[in-house]
């Protein structure tokens, strides 16, 4: 298994590279023998409100309250709008 491509060559195996990839073994693409990208698998991607606040939390976006037993109260008058602005936000 290679772990460096050209650039000709990993346009031409893209999809090879990325079963490659996933399997957790990152590549190296060259640019006129010269390496220039990594490709690399991506960490888990979690879903959920949850664990979208967990990120966030985690990159320090986020703080979370230091009293974990406050609840906070909705004030969104429609469902779905944290997801909405989590989306837009790019979250």
């Amino acid at each position: 298994m290679r772990d460096t491509y050209s650039l000709y060559d990993a346009k031409a195996q893209l999809s090879a590279i990325v079963r490659q990839v996933r399997e957790g073994h990152p590549v190296i693409v060259t640019v006129h023998g010269e390496p220039a990208v990594e490709i690399r698998a991506l960490p888990s991607v979690k879903t959920g409100i949850d664990a979208k606040l967990a990120q966030m939390a985690e990159r320090g976006v986020l703080v979370r309250p230091k009293n974990p037993a406050v609840q906070f109260r909705a004030i969104a008058r429609r469902p779905g709008a944290l997801d909405r602005f989590l989306t837009e936000r790019g979250e």
